[in-house]
Protein backbone atom coordinates (compact mmCIF):
# COMPACT_ATOMS: atom_id res chain seq x y z
CA UNK A 1 0.00 0.00 0.00
CA UNK A 2 0.22 -14.18 1.01
CA UNK A 3 -0.26 -14.12 -2.65
CA UNK A 4 1.52 -16.33 -5.16
CA UNK A 5 4.25 -14.25 -6.75
CA UNK A 6 4.25 -14.12 -10.50
CA UNK A 7 7.27 -13.00 -12.46
CA UNK A 8 7.18 -11.01 -15.67
CA UNK A 9 8.27 -14.05 -17.72
CA UNK A 10 5.46 -16.35 -16.53
CA UNK A 11 3.30 -16.15 -19.63
CA UNK A 12 1.37 -18.84 -21.43
CA UNK A 13 2.96 -20.37 -24.52
CA UNK A 14 0.43 -18.69 -26.80
CA UNK A 15 1.67 -15.27 -25.66
CA UNK A 16 5.37 -16.01 -26.04
CA UNK A 17 7.17 -13.65 -28.41
CA UNK A 18 9.14 -15.37 -31.20
CA UNK A 19 12.89 -15.44 -30.53
CA UNK A 20 13.83 -13.27 -33.50
CA UNK A 21 11.49 -10.56 -32.24
CA UNK A 22 12.80 -10.67 -28.68
CA UNK A 23 16.04 -9.20 -29.95
CA UNK A 24 14.21 -6.40 -31.71
CA UNK A 25 14.11 -4.15 -28.65
CA UNK A 26 12.44 -1.27 -30.44
CA UNK A 27 9.50 -3.52 -31.19
CA UNK A 28 9.18 -4.51 -27.55
CA UNK A 29 9.71 -0.94 -26.42
CA UNK A 30 6.67 0.10 -28.39
CA UNK A 31 4.60 -2.58 -26.70
CA UNK A 32 5.24 -5.30 -29.26
CA UNK A 33 4.60 -3.09 -32.29
CA UNK A 34 7.05 -4.89 -34.53
CA UNK A 35 5.53 -8.27 -33.78
CA UNK A 36 2.03 -6.96 -34.24
CA UNK A 37 2.92 -5.34 -37.54
CA UNK A 38 3.59 -8.78 -38.98
CA UNK A 39 -0.02 -9.77 -38.48
CA UNK A 40 -3.08 -8.60 -40.34
CA UNK A 41 -6.84 -8.56 -39.95
CA UNK A 42 -8.32 -10.78 -37.22
CA UNK A 43 -4.94 -12.23 -36.25
CA UNK A 44 -3.56 -8.76 -35.59
CA UNK A 45 -6.63 -7.74 -33.60
CA UNK A 46 -6.41 -10.92 -31.50
CA UNK A 47 -2.73 -10.28 -30.77
CA UNK A 48 -3.51 -6.74 -29.61
CA UNK A 49 -6.24 -8.08 -27.34
CA UNK A 50 -3.96 -10.77 -25.91
CA UNK A 51 -1.16 -8.33 -25.13
CA UNK A 52 -3.53 -5.77 -23.66
CA UNK A 53 -4.98 -8.36 -21.25
CA UNK A 54 -1.80 -9.91 -19.82
CA UNK A 55 -2.19 -10.00 -16.00
CA UNK A 56 0.02 -7.55 -14.11
CA UNK A 57 2.88 -9.59 -12.58
CA UNK A 58 3.47 -6.88 -9.94
CA UNK A 59 -0.03 -7.07 -8.44
CA UNK A 60 1.25 -8.81 -5.30
CA UNK A 61 3.19 -5.66 -4.32
CA UNK A 62 0.02 -3.68 -3.62
CA UNK A 63 -1.08 -2.08 -1.40
CA UNK A 64 2.33 -0.73 -0.38
CA UNK A 65 3.22 0.83 2.96
CA UNK A 66 1.87 4.36 3.32
CA UNK A 67 4.37 7.17 3.86
CA UNK A 68 2.92 9.36 6.61
CA UNK A 69 5.20 12.32 5.82
CA UNK A 70 3.13 13.60 2.91
CA UNK A 71 -0.23 14.80 4.21
CA UNK A 72 -3.18 16.45 2.49
CA UNK A 73 -5.36 19.44 3.26
CA UNK A 74 -8.36 17.82 1.56
CA UNK A 75 -9.91 14.39 1.01
CA UNK A 76 -8.48 12.08 -1.65
CA UNK A 77 -10.38 12.39 -4.92
CA UNK A 78 -12.71 9.46 -5.51
CA UNK A 79 -11.05 6.85 -7.72
CA UNK A 80 -14.07 6.70 -10.05
CA UNK A 81 -13.64 10.40 -10.77
CA UNK A 82 -9.90 10.26 -11.17
CA UNK A 83 -9.95 7.23 -13.44
CA UNK A 84 -12.52 8.79 -15.77
CA UNK A 85 -11.14 12.34 -16.06
CA UNK A 86 -7.78 11.98 -17.76
CA UNK A 87 -5.64 13.71 -20.34
CA UNK A 88 -3.93 11.18 -22.57
CA UNK A 89 -3.48 12.77 -25.98
CA UNK A 90 -1.95 9.61 -27.41
CA UNK A 91 -5.52 8.30 -27.46
CA UNK A 92 -7.63 11.44 -27.89
CA UNK A 93 -7.85 15.08 -26.87
CA UNK A 94 -10.84 14.75 -24.54
CA UNK A 95 -10.96 13.66 -20.90
CA UNK A 96 -12.81 10.49 -21.90
CA UNK A 97 -9.93 8.16 -22.68
CA UNK A 98 -10.50 5.32 -20.20
CA UNK A 99 -12.09 2.91 -22.65
CA UNK A 100 -9.65 3.55 -25.49
CA UNK A 101 -6.66 3.25 -23.17
CA UNK A 102 -7.50 -0.36 -22.39
CA UNK A 103 -6.02 -1.28 -25.77
CA UNK A 104 -2.54 -0.33 -24.54
CA UNK A 105 -0.35 -3.42 -24.02
CA UNK A 106 1.68 -2.87 -20.83
CA UNK A 107 3.38 -6.29 -20.80
CA UNK A 108 6.00 -6.78 -22.09
CA UNK A 109 7.24 -3.25 -21.32
CA UNK A 110 10.86 -2.29 -21.66
CA UNK A 111 12.39 0.85 -20.16
CA UNK A 112 15.49 2.25 -21.80
CA UNK A 113 18.04 4.25 -19.78
CA UNK A 114 20.65 6.03 -21.86
CA UNK A 115 22.48 9.27 -22.57
CA UNK A 116 25.10 10.49 -20.12
CA UNK A 117 25.26 7.39 -17.95
CA UNK A 118 28.07 5.00 -17.09
CA UNK A 119 26.48 2.27 -19.19
CA UNK A 120 23.22 2.49 -21.17
CA UNK A 121 20.83 -0.42 -20.64
CA UNK A 122 17.27 -1.62 -20.94
CA UNK A 123 15.22 -3.27 -18.23
CA UNK A 124 11.78 -4.84 -18.07
CA UNK A 125 9.23 -2.94 -16.02
CA UNK A 126 8.68 -5.78 -13.54
CA UNK A 127 12.38 -6.20 -12.88
CA UNK A 128 12.68 -2.44 -12.38
CA UNK A 129 9.73 -2.32 -9.99
CA UNK A 130 11.10 -5.17 -7.88
CA UNK A 131 14.48 -3.47 -7.62
CA UNK A 132 12.77 -0.47 -6.02
CA UNK A 133 10.96 -0.34 -2.68
CA UNK A 134 7.41 0.77 -3.36
CA UNK A 135 5.59 3.14 -1.04
CA UNK A 136 2.27 4.97 -1.07
CA UNK A 137 2.14 8.77 -1.00
CA UNK A 138 -0.80 11.15 -1.11
CA UNK A 139 -0.23 14.23 -3.26
CA UNK A 140 -2.27 17.24 -4.34
CA UNK A 141 -2.14 18.05 -8.03
CA UNK A 142 -3.00 21.27 -9.84
CA UNK A 143 -3.78 21.52 -13.55
CA UNK A 144 -3.05 24.58 -15.67
CA UNK A 145 -6.72 24.30 -16.67
CA UNK A 146 -7.47 25.48 -13.09
CA UNK A 147 -8.77 22.28 -11.50
CA UNK A 148 -7.18 20.12 -8.83
CA UNK A 149 -7.20 16.58 -7.44
CA UNK A 150 -5.71 14.65 -4.54
CA UNK A 151 -4.38 11.18 -5.34
CA UNK A 152 -2.93 8.21 -3.46
CA UNK A 153 0.01 7.10 -5.59
CA UNK A 154 2.20 4.03 -5.18
CA UNK A 155 5.70 4.05 -6.58
CA UNK A 156 9.22 5.23 -5.80
CA UNK A 157 11.19 8.51 -5.86
CA UNK A 158 12.72 9.57 -9.16
CA UNK A 159 15.94 9.94 -7.15
CA UNK A 160 16.07 6.15 -6.79
CA UNK A 161 15.94 5.74 -10.56
CA UNK A 162 18.68 8.35 -10.94
CA UNK A 163 20.87 6.45 -8.50
CA UNK A 164 20.14 3.19 -10.32
CA UNK A 165 21.00 4.73 -13.71
CA UNK A 166 24.41 6.04 -12.56
CA UNK A 167 24.48 9.28 -14.57
CA UNK A 168 27.71 11.12 -15.33
CA UNK A 169 28.50 14.45 -13.71
CA UNK A 170 27.88 16.20 -17.03
CA UNK A 171 24.18 15.24 -16.97
CA UNK A 172 22.10 18.35 -16.24
CA UNK A 173 18.60 17.20 -17.20
CA UNK A 174 16.50 14.06 -17.28
CA UNK A 175 14.59 13.64 -20.53
CA UNK A 176 11.58 11.27 -20.45
CA UNK A 177 9.75 9.78 -23.41
CA UNK A 178 6.37 8.07 -23.79
CA UNK A 179 5.51 5.04 -25.92
CA UNK A 180 4.88 5.68 -29.61
CA UNK A 181 2.60 3.01 -31.07
CA UNK A 182 -0.12 4.44 -33.34
CA UNK A 183 -1.54 0.96 -33.92
CA UNK A 184 -3.04 0.99 -30.42
CA UNK A 185 -3.18 4.74 -29.72
CA UNK A 186 -5.01 6.61 -32.53
CA UNK A 187 -4.00 10.05 -31.31
CA UNK A 188 -0.45 9.25 -32.35
CA UNK A 189 -1.63 9.45 -35.94
CA UNK A 190 -2.29 13.19 -35.55
CA UNK A 191 0.67 14.67 -37.40
CA UNK A 192 0.33 18.16 -35.92
CA UNK A 193 1.59 16.92 -32.55
CA UNK A 194 5.37 16.44 -32.17
CA UNK A 195 5.27 12.77 -31.14
CA UNK A 196 6.58 10.99 -29.20
CA UNK A 197 5.53 12.79 -26.04
CA UNK A 198 8.58 14.19 -24.23
CA UNK A 199 9.08 15.95 -20.90
CA UNK A 200 12.10 16.87 -18.83
CA UNK A 201 13.26 17.74 -15.33
CA UNK A 202 16.45 19.36 -14.18
CA UNK A 203 18.64 17.02 -12.18
CA UNK A 204 17.89 19.10 -9.09
CA UNK A 205 14.17 18.57 -9.66
CA UNK A 206 14.59 14.89 -10.45
CA UNK A 207 16.46 14.27 -7.22
CA UNK A 208 14.11 16.33 -5.07
CA UNK A 209 12.34 14.08 -2.58
CA UNK A 210 8.87 14.95 -3.94
CA UNK A 211 9.54 13.84 -7.54
CA UNK A 212 7.86 10.45 -7.80
CA UNK A 213 7.45 7.69 -10.37
CA UNK A 214 4.06 6.07 -9.94
CA UNK A 215 3.40 2.42 -10.73
CA UNK A 216 0.13 2.22 -8.82
CA UNK A 217 -2.74 4.28 -7.44
CA UNK A 218 -5.46 3.69 -4.87
CA UNK A 219 -3.74 0.59 -3.54
CA UNK A 220 -3.37 -1.37 -6.78
CA UNK A 221 -1.44 -1.20 -10.08
CA UNK A 222 -2.09 2.03 -11.91
CA UNK A 223 -4.91 2.13 -14.46
CA UNK A 224 -3.91 2.37 -18.10
CA UNK A 225 -5.68 5.69 -18.62
CA UNK A 226 -3.67 7.13 -15.72
CA UNK A 227 -0.36 6.25 -17.33
CA UNK A 228 0.40 2.57 -16.73
CA UNK A 229 2.79 1.04 -16.16
CA UNK A 230 5.04 3.98 -15.17
CA UNK A 231 4.31 7.70 -14.96
CA UNK A 232 5.62 10.85 -13.35
CA UNK A 233 3.97 12.61 -10.39
CA UNK A 234 5.39 16.03 -9.43
CA UNK A 235 2.92 17.78 -7.12
CA UNK A 236 4.38 21.31 -7.27
CA UNK A 237 4.02 21.62 -11.05
CA UNK A 238 1.09 22.13 -13.37
CA UNK A 239 -0.42 18.89 -14.58
CA UNK A 240 0.95 18.98 -18.11
CA UNK A 241 4.25 17.99 -16.45
CA UNK A 242 2.92 14.49 -15.77
CA UNK A 243 4.30 12.22 -18.46
CA UNK A 244 2.57 8.84 -18.75
CA UNK A 245 3.54 5.35 -19.91
CA UNK A 246 7.27 6.10 -19.93
CA UNK A 247 9.59 3.97 -22.06
CA UNK A 248 12.81 5.98 -21.96
CA UNK A 249 14.92 8.02 -19.54
CA UNK A 250 17.81 9.91 -21.11
CA UNK A 251 20.34 11.90 -19.10
CA UNK A 252 21.36 14.91 -21.15
CA UNK A 253 23.34 18.14 -20.92
CA UNK A 254 20.99 20.40 -22.88
CA UNK A 255 17.52 21.27 -21.61
CA UNK A 256 14.96 19.10 -23.44
CA UNK A 257 11.87 20.63 -25.00
CA UNK A 258 8.65 18.94 -23.94
CA UNK A 259 5.76 18.37 -26.29
CA UNK A 260 3.58 21.16 -24.90
CA UNK A 261 6.45 23.63 -24.88
CA UNK A 262 7.16 22.72 -28.49
CA UNK A 263 3.52 23.41 -29.37
CA UNK A 264 3.01 26.63 -27.42
CA UNK A 265 5.89 27.88 -25.32
CA UNK A 266 4.03 31.00 -24.17
CA UNK A 267 1.52 28.80 -22.35
CA UNK A 268 3.44 25.64 -21.47
CA UNK A 269 7.03 26.29 -20.46
CA UNK A 270 9.70 23.90 -19.28
CA UNK A 271 9.46 24.63 -15.56
CA UNK A 272 5.66 24.46 -15.25
CA UNK A 273 5.73 25.70 -11.67
CA UNK A 274 2.42 26.63 -10.08
CA UNK A 275 2.30 30.40 -9.52
CA UNK A 276 -1.14 31.93 -8.88
CA UNK A 277 0.21 35.45 -9.32
CA UNK A 278 0.92 34.95 -13.01
CA UNK A 279 -2.15 34.26 -15.15
CA UNK A 280 -2.25 31.90 -18.06
CA UNK A 281 -2.51 33.99 -21.27
CA UNK A 282 -6.20 33.07 -21.52
CA UNK A 283 -7.42 32.71 -17.91
CA UNK A 284 -6.58 33.39 -14.28
CA UNK A 285 -4.64 30.97 -12.11
CA UNK A 286 -5.61 32.64 -8.83
CA UNK A 287 -8.05 29.89 -7.86
CA UNK A 288 -8.84 26.28 -8.70
CA UNK A 289 -11.86 23.98 -8.73
CA UNK A 290 -11.52 20.85 -6.62
CA UNK A 291 -12.73 18.12 -8.97
CA UNK A 292 -15.77 16.24 -7.71
CA UNK A 293 -16.83 18.90 -5.20
CA UNK A 294 -17.42 22.11 -7.16
CA UNK A 295 -15.45 23.91 -4.43
CA UNK A 296 -13.11 26.72 -5.45
CA UNK A 297 -9.95 27.32 -3.46
CA UNK A 298 -7.19 29.91 -3.72
CA UNK A 299 -4.22 28.49 -5.61
CA UNK A 300 -1.07 28.15 -3.51
CA UNK A 301 2.42 28.96 -4.77
CA UNK A 302 4.16 25.72 -5.76
CA UNK A 303 0.78 24.12 -4.99
CA UNK A 304 1.63 24.47 -1.29
CA UNK A 305 4.89 22.51 -1.55
CA UNK A 306 7.21 25.52 -1.33
CA UNK A 307 9.00 24.21 1.77
CA UNK A 308 10.25 21.31 -0.34
CA UNK A 309 11.02 22.98 -3.67
CA UNK A 310 11.29 26.80 -3.48
CA UNK A 311 15.06 26.66 -2.99
CA UNK A 312 15.45 24.89 -6.35
CA UNK A 313 14.51 28.10 -8.15
CA UNK A 314 16.00 30.82 -5.96
CA UNK A 315 18.69 31.74 -8.48
CA UNK A 316 16.47 31.72 -11.57
CA UNK A 317 15.47 35.37 -11.75
CA UNK A 318 15.46 35.39 -15.55
CA UNK A 319 13.38 32.23 -15.96
CA UNK A 320 9.62 32.09 -16.47
CA UNK A 321 8.75 29.68 -13.71
CA UNK A 322 4.98 29.67 -14.09
CA UNK A 323 4.38 27.88 -17.37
Amino acid sequence: MSIIRRRGWELSDRLATPEHLVFNRRGLLAGGASALALMAGPAYAQRVTDLANIPDPSADLYPAKHNEKYVLDRPITDEKINSNYNNFYEFNSTKNVAQQAQALPIRPWMVKIDGLVEKPFEIGIDELIRKMTLEERTYRHRCVEAWSMAIAWTGFPVAKLVEFAKPLGSAKYLRMETFNNPKVAPGLKQSWYPWPYVEGLSMAEATNELAFLATGAYGHPIAKQMGAPLRLAVPWKYGFKSIKSIVRFSFVEQRPKGMWEALQASEYGFWANVNPEVPHPRWSQASEEVIGTGERRPTLLFNGYGDYVASLYSDMKSERLWA
